[in-house]
């Protein structure tokens, strides 16, 4: 028995369905490139056994205890730590047998293609989990757990992995990323700037992290040229320690471009934590063409991961954190929110922004005009609640025809889930042919074109993108 059809997400009609699998024949073997994700670099720096089963598919993974949530499940069953370091569940069997008694909440959805992908690939498992088979299935892979070839480093070579990126805040020391310097081991693992606990005047404790950013940088954060000055001394060493792109997770897509003065006084008030609601969105806005503009200063590449509503449940962050599966995608104006950063810089070959959106609406509409025009753009693929088979189709579809192939940036995991991604990649290459193949068989691409670009969505096109 598998738990994979050969052929999943092919077309059903079998003409175009052999063209795709010719395409896939091509690009399955391809490396994978992991520009963009939040796998935690201490997996591979300290090398360590994975704790159990329970740890490594479930406890992590929001797409997975977010819909178990959704059906009564408290997270704190589930082994997801509290804030308050509240009692929560720690025997991995117990978790892991709630997890499989419930497995059917998945069904259809990415969530259940990529750990079927797991099991079976990486695992050797072949029936399907269940509360009938939770126990056997958690010792096969507590099992394997136990054995070198299932530790971090063995899997990131196993899974054929070129390069991880990994995603730190702008106040990490990165003493991961040197341990896996320092050693050994010649697997490529980069960290990614992410600035916005230090960019975000609402990001709870942002007069504190102001402090920790001038003690790291030997900067003067006092004052708002200080301020840049250690953006620009922290982007450095990120640099120095492998990054070769930022991260911006904004509510909105909102730039500014504000003058030195307007913007001097907007950095005072939220240092001083006196700034309006208003005043901190544009101060964020204007921190976003800042950063666009140190990117043609050193070379990072700009991503911005705008339109969610983060933290949605006050119940959730105040008892579990951020990042707990209570994000919602909201509608994201793109056309005029971003028009002060284009006018700035926007028309630089040397400036690489890439964007990504949870209002898909957007994609034709306004992100793929926008990037079929504007040197410095690119889109990102479908991302977080479309980063499935049908979102991922439905974003080919819907940029194609107006920004073309070659102003999208092929695929990143961006996941936590580390033994989910070949999964993705394997389900963005069989879309991403399944799509070609139908664009072959209604005349609108030759197949020699299709595998070429086969290739490159797979492969090519996040390398360069990426600047790897």
């Amino acid at each position: 028995m598998s738990l994979l059809d050969k052929n999943r997400l092919f077309p059903t009609d079998l003409t175009t369905r052999a063209i795709a699998q010719e395409l896939f024949a091509q690009v399955s073997p391809l490396p994978l490139v992991s520009p963009h994700g939040h796998t935690d670099p201490r997996w591979f720096a300290e090398n360590h056994c994975f704790p159990d089963p329970a740890q490594l598919f479930v406890t992590p993974d929001h797409y997975v205890f977010r819909m178990l949530y959704s059906q009564g499940i408290k997270l704190a069953d589930l082994g997801v730590p509290r804030r308050d370091g509240g009692p929560v569940e720690t025997d991995g069997r117990k978790i892991w047998r709630l997890f499989a008694e419930n497995f059917h909440l998945l069904r259809g959805t990415p969530s259940q293609m990529w750990l079927e992908h797991s099991f079976q690939n990486v695992f050797g498992i072949t029936k399907r989990l269940s509360g009938t088979t939770a126990d056997e299935i958690y010792d096969q892979i507590a099992d394997s757990l136990t054995k070198p070839e299932f530790k971090p480093r063995a899997l990131f070579e196993r899974f054929n992995l070129e390069v991880i990126a990994t995603t730190e805040s702008a106040l990490d020391d990165l003493r991961w990323h040197r341990m896996i310097a320092d050693s050994d081991w010649n697997g490529r693992v980069i960290t990614t700037y992410r600035p916005d606990a230090v960019v975000d005047p609402e990001f709870e404790g942002f007069g504190d992290n102001l402090k920790k950013l001038g003690e790291l940088s030997n900067c003067d954060t006092g004052t708002f040229q200080g301020y840049l000055d250690a953006h620009r001394a922290r982007r450095a060493f990120f640099k120095a320690n492998g990054a070769t792109s930022t991260d911006h997770g904004h509510p909105n897509a909102r730039t500014e471009n504000l003058d030195l003065s307007e913007a001097a006084a907007l950095y005072d008030k939220a240092r001083n934590g006196n700034i309006t609601a208003q005043e901190a969105d544009a101060f964020r806005g204007h921190m976003l063409t800042e950063m666009a503009r140190m990117s043609i200063d050193d070379g990072l590449v700009m991503q911005i991961h705008p339109g969610a509503y983060r933290n949605h449940s006050p119940a959730i962050m105040g008892m579990h954190g951020r990042d707990m599966g209570c994000d919602i995608p909201t509608q994201t104006d793109y056309v005029h929110a971003l028009r002060p950063l284009l006018d700035a810089v926007g028309t630089n070959p040397d400036l690489t922004i890439i964007l990504f959106t949870l209002d898909e609406a957007a994609v034709s509409r306004e992100l793929a005009p926008l990037a079929g025009v504007y040197p410095a753009l690119r889109l990102g693929p479908a991302w977080w609640f479309y980063d499935s088979p049908e979102g991922m189709r439905r974003f080919r579809e819907a940029s194609t025809e107006t920004a073309g192939f070659y102003n999208t940036v092929g695929f990143n995991d961006d996941t936590r889930a580390f033994c989910s991604i070949p999964a993705r990649h394997d389900v963005s290459r069989r879309v991403d042919c399944a799509y070609l193949a139908t664009l072959v068989a209604t005349g609108r691409l030759a197949l020699d074109e299709a595998h070429e670009v086969a290739h490159d969505l797979a492969y090519r096109l996040a390398k360069q993108a990426y600047r790897l």
